[in-house]
């Protein structure tokens, strides 16, 4: 299987055992509603977030969607997307196995990424789920007409990235076909 190899790769492939548990802290101020719901807001770097998760829920999130900065070479309000190549990987290397722990063995994943860092993206999550775990690739499409400015070719998509925990033990929940649905009505 194909490896992808970049600057400081080994210490990435270490990182997330290297990244401290931390108790997650309820804000009574920044809480609404029902306190004894199962729902969450957590505010901090996700690394540790995601760390602070493991001991509760480890093996027992059936659906993960996340949109990861794509590296667009451009600066936001909260996170800057101007990171050099193999921080940006060096990034998403620990993140996606902290996910893949996250996850049920019927479990999936699914990340939405553009061609810029996709096909790195694929490369890792092969590495990390497996890739006899890959499921498909989705291109939605973000833009209904093409932009006549662009200076190549128009950006119009985005893919989604989906992968199983284990494919053997993963279904989709199909929605009943259209025939179906006639005959319930």
């Amino acid at each position: 299987m194909p490896i992808l190899h970049w600057l400081n790769d080994e210490e990435a492939r270490k990182t997330s055992g290297r990244v401290p548990y931390r108790l997650l802290e309820a804000d009574d101020t920044l809480s609404y509603g029902d306190l004894n719901t199962e729902n969450m807001l957590i505010q901090g770097d996700n690394l540790e977030a995601l760390k602070a998760l493991l001991p509760y829920y480890a093996g027992q999130v059936k659906c993960i969607f996340i949109d990861p900065p794509y590296n667009t070479q451009s600066a936001f309000e909260h996170y800057d997307d101007n990171l050099e190549h193999s921080i940006w990987l060096s990034t998403i290397y620990p993140r996606m196995e902290m996910l893949r722990d996250l996850l049920a063995d019927d479990g999936s994943i699914w990340v939405s990424i553009d061609d810029n860092k996709g096909h790195y993206l694929k490369v890792i999550m092969d590495e990390v789920f497996g890739r006899t775990n890959f499921i498909t690739s989705i291109t939605w499409v973000k833009r209904v007409s093409p932009a006549n400015d662009a200076k190549r070719f128009s950006t119009d998509h985005d893919t989604l990235l989906v992968f199983a925990k284990n494919k053997d033990k993963w279904f989709p929940n199909r929605l009943p076909s259209k025939l179906k649905a006639r005959k319930m009505m």
